[in-house]
């Protein structure tokens, strides 16, 4: 069954305060003396840190999977193959129906199949299988007689439904790239990635007081 329930209720994630994450890692201000005394032996004695050994700098062209998952990520990022112009399956203007129960809407369908519905529909619908074979405006249709009946509403077409015939189904882009295109794009990231450092360090020596200048500083 596809179906999107609409005004879910996500997951609220509170970031830990300031002072708890302070005390959960021990790291306190040094207030005086006193307290440096009482830390003093749970300092780190430089002269004993001893180099790490056998450790090789690599670079991420000489990780062949992290070389290709940089490249994969930036052809999907840089893709413009997609026209700009394409309407998402559940845009206002793909809407094939509604679902109204005591003139409320309790389920909307859009021509792809898709459907969005409250979450008290959605209890009252429970679990609904798709027919196999059905898709766009057929499977939209299936679903909005199914819902219908089951949540005792009715039935409204949109004036944007469209029939089976008229129906266009989205292609899905490919992520297969071949080894040239995954070189080629690692090669133009670097470029990118080198383009943009280089500006930044123009940017900020042009910030740069010049030498022999002097800023007033009694205003």
């Amino acid at each position: 069954m596809m179906s999107g329930v609409s005004g879910a209720t996500l997951p609220y994630l509170r970031p830990a305060s300031t002072s708890a994450s302070h005390a959960a890692s021990g790291l306190q201000p040094e207030v005086s003396d006193t307290t440096d005394a009482a830390t003093s032996g749970f300092r780190i004695d430089v002269s004993q840190v001893k180099p790490l050994s056998g450790v090789k700098m690599i670079s991420a062209a000489d990780d062949p999977v992290l070389h290709d998952l940089m490249a994969t990520n930036w052809l999907m990022t840089h893709d413009t193959s997609t026209p700009q112009s394409v309407v998402a399956d559940n845009a206002s203007q793909s809407t094939y129906a509604q679902v109204k129960v005591d003139g409320k809407v309790v389920v909307t369908l859009y021509n792809g199949g898709s459907s969005a519905m409250t979450n008290a529909a959605a209890a009252k619908v429970g679990k609904l299988e798709d027919p196999p074979g059905l898709s766009g405006p057929d499977l939209a249709q299936w679903r909005a007689d199914s819902y219908a009946e089951r949540l005792g509403g009715t039935v409204e077409k949109a004036p944007t439904a469209i029939t089976q015939s008229q129906w266009i189904p989205r292609e899905s882009r490919s992520t297969s790239y071949s080894r040239e295109q995954l070189d080629a794009a690692f090669q133009a990231m670097l470029a990118e990635g080198q383009k943009a450092a280089a500006q930044q360090q123009s940017s900020y020596l042009t910030s740069r007081p010049q030498p022999g200048t002097s800023a007033d500083l009694s205003a």
